[in-house]
């Protein structure tokens, strides 16, 4: 099994660098691809900040590469839960880390605006600290 990096994720979804896409794609036919929730994090901020992605297109991008048949993410169900948070209008961010912290039971933070739409999609709960 091969772990990628962000760079190849952005390659293949940006295919700004057609000599890197190409390559990047044929690692992604060729080898059984594991892709750590971290990598995912990252290509969300570089598509929304660099790129100028939308959401909407981020969010088939990500999941267009989680259902390769060759793929293994990390944590698959937190981050099928996350994607559809991120769809319902979190930031991916913040989805991730809620998804990844539901065996807490608990999830604190400042945030006011991340804490009301959260208690809305989840059972956790969320505690203004």
């Amino acid at each position: 099994m091969l772990a990628v990096d962000t760079n190849l994720l952005v390659r293949i979804v940006a295919n700004d660098d057609p000599e890197q896409a190409k390559r990047a794609a044929s690692l992604f036919e060729a080898e059984q691809i594991f892709v750590p929730k971290t990598v995912l994090l990252e290509t969300e901020w570089v598509l929304r900040y660099a790129y100028k992605l939308g959401s909407d297109a981020i969010a088939r991008a990500l999941r267009a590469i989680a259902g390769l048949p060759n793929v293994t993410l990390e944590n698959p169900a937190e981050l099928a839960l996350a994607l559809g948070w991120f769809e319902s209008g979190l930031d991916f961010a913040d989805a991730l880390h809620l998804a990844s912290s539901q065996r807490a039971g608990r999830f604190a933070t400042f945030d006011t605006k991340f804490a009301k739409r959260a208690q809305a999609l989840t059972k956790t709960e969320i505690v203004q600290a």
